[in-house]
């Protein structure tokens, strides 16, 4: 795959990235139900072989699980090909009732940090990102200062490479950036959520800062393997099934209709309508990358397909009236 330099980091990365909220496993607020690890593994193993060389994870994916799966799979590959791994920090959990927090304090996020690099089982991390300014989103996001100075001091000790935000907006970036050297921002964006489209990715052209989009199928709604059938029999403890408006009317007839249009322009490319939408994502020069989620190594070849997939103006223009009306400002879950 071609490789995009993340904003003015020194890391070159491909256009698609692997993502690990869906492979974290059940047993936590934002699961998205029972995984085989076995899968996982395979999943990752096999994206990099075919030329995936970044990992998206985060400590609270799993309460930790999903971090210990990357750190197996680093050990699983061999070093020529071993991906750059990121990572986030900020929500935390009791490790008794599992009820996941907020904390932008200096000593919880260097102490989340030292968790990760044992987890993962690396000295340094790649990309450390500050999961949430404040969580659940609109709560204060005081303390972003003195968390990016705590990341800072990280940095420069040599536990991680470069330092990334995720859900922050354009006036929390223009914070982040008096403190510190951002290097990207991780935030929500597929052709149901375009709210930053406004603002924010107009700023981070700007400033040159990486963008590495998720959400880009939906939580796999626009996988074009999502039926209502199959929706209707999600586990009930797979977080889509009662928390996420996309997946419940009046929502979801707009939504499949959306995926259908995709479908086809997908089968004269010969490929699915997951690709098409994470085509659409990457047709802003502005994303450097998007970030997808496998759980078995039989969906990673339609995912990375979208890698080589450049949709005409006549394409975009095909998709744009089944485009929600408006810009989409759902965040789901703890992504």
């Amino acid at each position: 795959m071609q490789k995009n330099r993340l904003g003015s980091s020194d890391l070159l990365i491909s256009p698609i990235g692997l993502g690990t909220w869906a492979i974290a496993g059940t047993g936590w607020e934002y699961s998205w139900g029972a995984q085989d690890d076995k899968d996982s593994l395979g999943a990752l193993e096999y994206a990099v072989e075919r030329g995936v060389n970044w990992i998206d994870t985060a400590a609270v994916y799993g309460l930790g699980h999903a971090e210990h799966l990357v750190g197996q799979l680093l050990r699983r590959v061999p070093a020529s090909r071993r991906p750059l791994v990121f990572t986030k920090g900020s929500l935390v959990w009791d490790p008794v009732t599992k009820a996941i927090s907020h904390s932008l304090a200096p000593q919880s996020l260097l102490a989340e940090i030292d968790a990760s690099l044992r987890r993962l089982q690396v000295e340094t991390i790649d990309l450390y990102q500050i999961h949430w300014p404040a969580f659940p989103a609109g709560a204060s996001s005081e303390g972003i200062e003195m968390a990016l100075s705590a990341l800072a001091a990280a940095r420069d000790q040599g536990k991680i490479r470069a330092i990334g935000v995720s859900n922050f907006d354009v006036a929390q970036l223009k914070r982040a950036q008096v403190v510190t050297e951002i290097v990207s921002l991780q935030p929500p964006y597929s052709a149901l959520m375009r709210d930053i489209e406004k603002d924010v990715l107009p700023f981070c052209e700007q400033a040159g800062m990486g963008v590495l989009a998720y959400s880009t199928l939906q939580s796999g709604l626009l996988s074009g393997s999502m039926t209502r059938e199959r929706i209707s029999q999600l586990p009930e403890d797979d977080w889509r099934k009662a928390r996420s408006a996309d997946f419940q009317e009046p929502r979801l007839s707009a939504n499949l209709a959306l995926v259908d249009v995709m479908a086809r322009i997908g089968e004269r490319h010969g490929v699915g309508a997951a690709a098409v939408a994470i085509a659409w994502v990457l047709r802003k020069p502005v994303v450097t990358g998007a970030i997808v989620g496998a759980r078995r190594p039989a969906q990673v070849d339609g995912l990375i397909a979208a890698s080589e997939l450049r949709l005409s103006s006549a394409e975009i223009d095909e998709i744009r009236p089944f485009l929600p009306s408006g810009m989409g400002t759902n965040v789901p879950g703890v992504a």
